[in-house]
């Protein structure tokens, strides 16, 4: 059985191992304090043309949104996000159990606009006790979001405006950012401009564990590290994450990784478009949600592990495939045949 239920199914890259078992016998400093760690963070700053950005390795993607929470928020304050946001159905109410709320705002395709945010703002403004309410002061969205689509450069110039203007901070999630990167208009240098904080994921691109966040926003870099130490996330063998980000960005294999992974989604893509299937949503990225009658998603599951996304109530069911550094042409064409023969 050939997995396409996520796209950390497998360990790491072989250049990440390579790195990893090469540096394996040296000493360095912990808590990401080695020259691993500095160099790899000076290569994310060059991508980001931000000089002044921190960045700041994060084991995992949970930990990385209950940090920036815990930064960017006072007790009274919440968070606006899509109402299909990580952090609202993928995250066992991790954020909410700190004491501070999840505000959900109506999604269209996994995303939310500028003019909602202004809306929530304007709602919360307005209300003549408003002391009584949760504070918006925290957006965040997801690049790519959690049914694959992307904002547009303009989506999220209009979004950080927004923010700016209200004094509202900006997170962009970017758990599978180069997915998105890969697929938009949108680069690092763009995000490090628009956003106050956001994550370069590493753990579902090619890498073992970790995640990178990067803060351009100055007011938000100050004790942030002690922040990450209370919340459990400064790893003592800190240099593990700087390593593997460094093999990601050194000579480009982060974006090589996502190229790959949005060009074998694609093949099954055609498959459901030539098979006359119509989709959740539209992804241009590693993630594909066709709409597949029950039947066919019964003979496929016989030799293929994906997600039941959502019961659609009329005998089909919208499935996520996702593809990865490791997914080859072979299982991609074969998962084709057998969505083609089985129309």
């Amino acid at each position: 059985m050939y997995r396409f239920s996520s796209d950390y199914c497998e360990g790491a890259h072989p250049r990440i191992l390579e790195k990893l078992i090469h540096t394996n016998d040296e000493q360095t400093a912990g808590y990401g304090e080695d020259r691993y760690c500095r160099a790899a963070a000076e290569l994310i700053r060059q991508r980001c043309r931000s000089r002044n950005a921190a960045v700041q390795f994060i084991p995992g993607g949970t930990l990385a949104n209950l940090t920036v929470a815990a930064a960017c928020l006072r007790t009274y304050q919440g968070v606006l996000c899509a109402h299909t946001g990580h952090i609202l159905t993928h995250e066992s109410g991790a954020i909410e159990a700190t004491g501070h709320r999840v505000i959900p705002l109506p999604s269209e395709n996994g995303k939310i606009t500028a003019g909602q945010i202004q809306e929530a703002l304007n709602a919360y403004r307005n209300d003549p006790v408003r002391e009584h309410l949760v504070q918006p002061k925290l957006v965040y969205i997801s690049q790519s979001t959690e049914v694959g689509t992307v904002y547009s450069l303009q989506e999220l110039e209009d979004i950080s405006a927004v923010c700016r203007q209200n004094g509202l901070y900006l997170y962009i999630d970017g758990a599978r950012l180069g997915y998105a990167l890969a697929a938009s208009d949108v680069t690092l240098a763009d995000l490090a401009r628009l956003a106050d904080i956001f994550l370069i994921g590493g753990t579902k691109i090619g890498a073992l564990f970790g995640e990178a966040l990067v803060i351009p926003n100055p007011a938000l870099q100050e004790d942030f590290r002690t922040i990450v130490r209370q919340r459990g996330g400064l790893m003592a063998k800190g240099r593990l994450m700087g390593l593997q980000f460094l093999a990601l960005f050194e000579d480009g294999l982060y974006f090589d990784i996502a190229e790959h992974a949005n060009k074998m989604a694609q093949v099954i893509r055609r498959a459901c478009v030539d098979a006359g299937f119509g989709f959740l949503s539209d992804s241009p990225t590693n993630q594909q949600f066709p709409i597949l009658p029950n039947a066919l998603v019964s003979r496929l599951s016989r030799d293929f592990d994906f997600s039941l996304w959502q019961d659609m109530g009329d005998g089909t069911h919208a499935v996520r495939f996702c593809t990865s550094w490791a997914t080859t042409f072979s299982a991609v064409e074969s998962l084709a045949e057998a969505i083609r023969n089985g129309a």
